[in-house]
Formats: structure tokens, C-alpha cells, sequence
């Protein structure tokens, strides 16, 4: 009996313990049945952002042009001959009044001589019939013939004399000679079609340029409304990017603006003067022309990597509101200048824009909002190539 006791007591204690553990084990089985815990919520995305300050911006626009000469003159004959001499090196620079080509004036000289005689013989005649006409010895009539035949005589004379000049063939204007299309020996005639050569003005030089008419309209009302104000008035200032992509040194002005619009092509031709006293600029050339359109006083510039567009066209902006949500802001653009593009509707003064992180943010969804580190770039005076503008409105 004794030993039995013992046995009992000493089975207890494990009893206990294994009951300890297994509730343990149950409680542990419960749990694992219902799932983990739930984790904590993501904190918010990061996103950067640059806030947007109304400022003032020159507008300006970008438009391909040609390069034109200030003056053009045509060399043609005015008396028919043979050429005997080209009195200049092609390529060259010549000034008004000197003699390019000499034609034979061997005939011409011949003719002003026989005019010449003519004429002195009719102005004796006339100064013999004077004094007898006053004591009508020769009558008034025959007076009065001798006159008028001596008239025509010395007008004959005058243009011999005028022909014999017209055979040196003299530059109109000062500027650059080109190529000759005839050498000497060969026949011209007068008033032929067929150029000699030509002579242009080089400095100062034309640009011209074409804008569409819409676009004119566009920045008329615009001026209309207060939204832009004149640079000054047909003094914008032009400039010019040449074939090669390097700024030509020279500034230029608004000369004019054609008063009609072109019917095939529904634009308006600019012309702008440039000083060219180098020559670098040559007719015909291919240039680009920035022209001054005009002030913006509170213009909205949005870096384009901030702005999205969808399959449509439409841009858009994600933009931080109250509480660092975000909220989706459909914007109308008006032009890119720079690496930003001018925003003329969606944004207003101290909007914060995101610009890193849109993958991420969501609409209404909250972030957290740290300012972009890299500087924004100043208001460029150059913008993207496009239709949008002209000075020509300023006008």
C-alpha cells in the first residue's frame, strides 16, 4: 500500500504539466486556424514635386525663312552689238556706276557723228532765215520749218549720243556681281530676256518668313484681351539661327508685314533687315527666325515630365491638394518653351505638381510630398519650333 501511494502522488505532477502544455498547444492550433495577423498598412508613396509660380515670359516663336537681297538689278542690253569686253571678275564687288560690259560703239559713233552734222547744218540755217525773215526776204513758214528741222535734228543727235553711252553697260546699284552669261564676241540684243548678269545688295539683307493667318487672329485677340502686351512697337527684335545650328551675330527688326494673306498656302509673309557687313548671309539661304511676340505678365511654365497625355492628346497633371492628396487636372497647353510647357488653363499659383513618382500615385490617394531638388529652368526666350504666334500682331 505504501508503494501505491507513492506511485499516484508522484504521477500527478506530469499530469498537470502535460495539461499546461497541451492547452498551450490548443490555444496555439486556434490561432493558426483564424490566419497570420494582419500587417501594418504601406506608409504613403513618395513623390516629388516643384510648385508653380505665376511670372512674367517673353513669347517668342521659332519659323523657318529664306534669305533675300536688299536690292536685285538685272543686267540686260538697251542697244543691239557685239560684245568686246567684261570689265569685272565674277563673284566680285562692284559699285554703282561702273562699267561691267562694253559693246562695239564703232557704229554708234558713226551715227552720232552724221546726227551731229545734221544738227549744226539746221541751226545754220535757222540763224541765216532770221534776218531774212524780218524783212521778208524768206517767209515766216519757211522760218518756222528750218526751226522745228533743226529741233528734230538736235534730238536725233540726243539720241545717238544717248545709244552711244548705253554701249558701256554700267552697274545700277553697289553690291555683289554674279556670273556672266556671255563672253565677249558674242551678239546682244536690246531689250533681250536673257540676263548678262546680275548684281545684289547683300548688306543689309531680307528674311522672309511665312505665318499662318489663324495664328494672327489668335494673338490679336490675345493682345485684345489683356493676356499679352507689345514688345514695342514694328521694333521686336529678330534673330536668327543659321543651316549649321550657330546664332548669326546680328540682331534684326520687323521691317513689315504683307497686308494680304496668300490663297494658296493661307499665310502672311513677315520680313525682317538684317545688317550682313561680312556677307555671311547670302540669298536663297535656309535660316531660322526667332521673333519677339510679346510679354505674358503671370505665365504658368510645368516641367514636361510632370505633364501626361492619353491616347486622345489631352494632358494632364497630377497635382498634391489638402491633406497631400492627389487630384487629376486636365490642362490646355499652349506652347512648349524650353523643357517646360506653357500651361494656359488646369493650374493656377502655388499648385504643387508632381513630377517623380507618378507610377505610383494614385487620385485620392494620400503621399508624401517632398519638393524636387533639381532646380527649374529659367523661362527660355527660344521656344519649340510651331505655329502658335507673331510678332506680326504687335503691328
Amino acid at each position: 500500500m505504501p508503494h501505491a501511494r507513492a506511485s499516484v502522488s508522484t504521477c500527478r505532477p506530469a499530469v498537470l504539466l502535460t495539461g499546461r502544455v497541451l492547452a498551450a498547444l490548443i490555444a496555439g492550433a486556434a490561432i493558426g486556424g483564424c490566419g497570420h495577423p494582419a500587417p501594418p498598412p504601406p506608409p504613403p508613396p513618395v513623390v516629388k514635386f516643384v510648385t508653380i509660380h505665376a511670372q512674367p515670359l517673353t513669347l517668342t516663336i521659332d519659323l523657318p525663312g529664306r534669305t533675300v537681297a536688299y536690292r536685285t538689278a538685272e543686267i540686260r542690253p538697251q542697244v543691239s552689238g557685239i560684245v568686246q569686253k567684261r570689265m569685272f571678275n565674277e563673284g566680285s564687288d562692284v559699285v554703282a556706276g561702273q562699267q561691267l560690259y562694253q559693246i562695239d560703239p564703232a557704229l554708234f559713233q558713226a551715227t552720232l557723228d552724221s546726227a551731229a552734222a545734221t544738227a549744226l547744218s539746221s541751226a545754220a540755217t535757222v540763224e541765216r532765215y532770221r534776218p531774212l525773215a524780218a524783212v521778208n526776204a524768206v517767209s515766216h513758214q519757211d522760218l518756222d520749218t528750218a526751226v522745228a528741222t533743226a529741233a528734230q535734228n538736235a534730238a536725233s543727235t540726243e539720241t545717238a549720243r544717248i545709244n552711244l553711252v548705253y554701249t558701256r553697260l554700267l552697274a545700277p546699284i553697289s553690291g555683289r556681281i554674279g556670273r556672266s552669261s556671255v563672253t565677249e564676241g558674242a551678239l546682244v540684243t536690246a531689250d533681250q530676256t536673257a540676263l548678262l548678269a546680275t548684281v545684289q545688295q547683300l548688306d543689309p539683307i531680307y528674311v522672309d518668313v511665312s505665318q499662318p493667318s489663324a495664328v494672327l487672329l489668335q494673338l490679336k485677340r490675345e493682345f485684345k484681351a489683356g493676356q499679352l502686351r507689345r514688345v514695342g512697337e514694328r521694333e521686336a527684335q529678330v534673330k536668327l539661327t543659321l543651316e549649321d545650328g550657330s546664332e548669326y551675330p546680328y540682331a534684326g527688326r520687323l521691317e513689315f508685314t504683307e497686308v494680304s494673306v496668300d490663297e494658296t498656302t493661307g499665310s502672311v509673309t513677315l520680313r525682317a533687315i538684317f545688317s550682313n557687313p561680312a556677307r555671311l548671309l547670302l540669298p536663297g539661304m535656309f535660316v531660322h527666325e526667332r521673333l519677339v511676340e510679346g510679354q505674358r505678365a503671370d505665365a504658368l511654365l510645368v516641367p514636361q515630365q510632370g505633364v501626361s497625355r492619353g491616347p486622345t492628346g489631352d494632358a494632364t497633371a497630377m497635382v498634391i491638394g489638402p491633406g497631400d492628396k492627389v487630384e487629376v487636372r486636365k490642362l490646355t497647353t499652349a506652347r512648349a518653351v524650353g523643357d517646360q510647357w506653357l500651361v494656359s488653363e488646369g493650374l493656377k499659383d502655388g499648385d504643387r505638381v508632381i513630377t517623380e513618382g507618378l507610377q505610383k500615385a494614385k487620385p485620392g490617394m494620400v503621399v508624401q510630398a517632398e519638393p524636387d531638388s533639381a532646380p527649374a529652368a529659367p523661362p527660355s526666350d527660344h521656344p519649340a519650333p510651331g505655329p502658335k504666334g507673331s510678332a506680326a500682331a504687335a503691328n
